[in-house]
């Protein structure tokens, strides 16, 4: 296994460690309006990128697939990186609906490891389709128009 892969799973492994930790100790929450809203985002945008952008075509690893093709409609239109958004707003959700400081670092480290498996990930995807550069250069990463 080369680094790339190996650098691929140990991130995998942090995310669902980070995810998990998230979403322990499976009491119940406080689910706010805020927290609700941003649990719906989640859902609804993970939803629209898996119309998107099917399984087969992907990989829960940073490394694209040697028959993947490259989505730009949907979501991928807006941002690069829409199931990591989708990602980051259920734990923006978990965070608000526990109410605890701790969450708040998970998160962090949460939003860490998928940009750093983004990073990868786009090296892979740069190497496999020419166009991918200027798809890059005009669409942001997790957040439209912004990141």
């Amino acid at each position: 296994m080369n680094r790339y892969a190996l650098a691929g799973r140990l991130l995998v492994a942090a995310q669902f460690a980070l995810i998990g930790w998230l979403i322990w100790p499976f009491t119940p929450q406080a689910w706010s309006l805020p927290a609700l809203a941003l649990l719906g985002c989640a859902v609804v945008l993970g939803l629209w990128t898996l119309l998107h952008n099917r399984p087969g075509n992907f990989n829960i690893r940073p490394e694209p697939k040697a028959s993947a093709q490259l989505v730009t409609g949907g979501p991928y239109r807006y941002m690069r990186n829409p199931m990591y958004s989708a990602v980051l707003l259920f734990a923006a959700a978990e965070v608000l609906a526990y109410r605890d400081l701790w969450k708040i670092a998970c998160w962090v480290a949460l939003a860490l490891v998928l940009l750093a498996k983004a990073l990868l990930e786009e090296r892979g995807l740069r190497a496999l389709f020419p166009g991918y550069a200027a798809y890059a250069r005009r669409v942001r990463r997790f957040i439209p128009g912004v990141f």
